[in-house]
């Protein structure tokens, strides 16, 4: 066997503007988790980013002559992020803002049966990468990527491109199409939103602020609470003004006795197996109920949680959905011998 063949940037450039996809593809490799990551930033959804970004890639590689290169990775990267950006303009042009129900109406007091809503295009949790800076988890927490929603797909666009990216208020503006004075513009709008719907630290400052050891016991604590059918013990690892969610349901309770009453009416009555997972940067419990039919624990959602910085949950966000479990690279079923309290993945 001959040795492999190594190319250079330049080379793969030149290859790429021949009609040369395999040479394209090496261009973008190193920068297509990133792009995917803004893609789910701007749109609130992975399954959204998976098609914007292959729309973006495939507009780049038709657009690959015209790329005006720089001689740097710099200008490249600027280049597929320009694409990136306008093809999620465009997606948002076409279907609007995902929401979690705490946009749709005020917080429910745990008694009703509320069905799911197909109609609304809920925000979706994204699966966590164990190789990715604090910042770059910080910039894909629920409340960010929540708050993200509610801005105009400008101000969403120049925010992050400004302000998690690092490109200049000039490149952005180029970017986009459009004068410096109107992007400055629309990250200070942009800014007064976010932190406005954004009043909690980051669950990045959370996490480090509290010891791994305590992390894991509150998470241990929590499934098995959930295992044990034991309200008044889940409730204790709760702040006082606790939120729980579940989209689709667009339900939602705030505080511990609307929470209490509903945990004893739904959750409670059913037998439980989890798995403690990540997402979104933060802590997270896969939930598997017992599936009689098929003899299995089989997943179906996702709790992600968000800390207080006494340690206590002060958010529950629990995805509905078995794509969302194995989105976050867990299994979809565990075996019938489960035992309660199992916290890792067989095998």
């Amino acid at each position: 066997m001959g040795e492999p063949v190594t190319t250079t940037p330049a080379d793969d450039l030149s290859r790429a503007r021949a009609g040369d996809d395999a040479a394209f593809e090496r261009l973008v490799a190193p920068l297509r988790r990133e792009l995917h990551a803004h893609c789910y930033r701007m749109l609130g959804s992975v399954h959204d980013a998976d098609d914007a970004l292959q729309d973006a890639l495939l507009r780049g590689w038709r657009a690959i002559g015209r790329f005006e290169d720089r001689g740097d990775q710099g200008s490249l990267r600027s280049w597929l992020y320009t694409v990136a950006t306008n093809t999620s303009l465009d997606a948002i042009g076409r279907r609007g803002r995902r929401a979690l129900p705490m946009d749709l109406g005020p917080s429910s007091d745990g008694s009703g049966d509320d069905p799911p809503r197909t109609e609304v295009a809920w925000l979706g949790p994204y699966p966590d990468d164990p190789d990715a800076t604090v910042a770059e988890r910080e910039s894909v927490e629920l409340a960010f990527v929540a708050a993200l929603q509610h801005l105009p797909g400008n101000q969403r666009a120049a925010l992050l491109l400004m302000e998690v990216l690092a490109f200049s208020a000039a490149e952005v503006a180029s970017m986009m199409a459009t004068t410096t004075a109107s992007v400055n513009s629309a990250v200070q709008r942009a800014r007064a939103t976010i932190a406005a719907k954004v009043t909690a630290p980051s669950q990045q400052r959370t996490l480090r602020a509290l010891p791994d050891a305590e992390l894991a016991a509150t998470v241990g604590r929590y499934a098995s609470a959930l295992e044990a059918g034991d309200a008044d013990a889940l409730v204790a690892l709760l702040t006082a003004d606790v939120t729980w969610a579940m989209p689709p349901n667009a339900a939602w309770f705030r505080g511990t006795d609307a929470v209490t009453t509903f945990l004893r009416a739904g959750p409670m009555t059913v037998p439980w197996r989890h798995l403690a997972a990540r997402a979104n940067g933060q802590l997270a419990v896969a939930c598997y109920p017992w599936d009689a039919e098929r003899g299995v624990w089989r997943a179906a959602v996702l709790d992600v949680l968000a800390l207080s910085l006494d340690g206590r949950i002060a958010e529950v966000t629990a995805f509905i959905g078995p794509e969302h479990v194995t989105m976050a690279g867990l299994p979809a079923t565990l075996p019938a011998d489960t035992p309660p309290g199992t916290l890792t993945a067989p095998g």
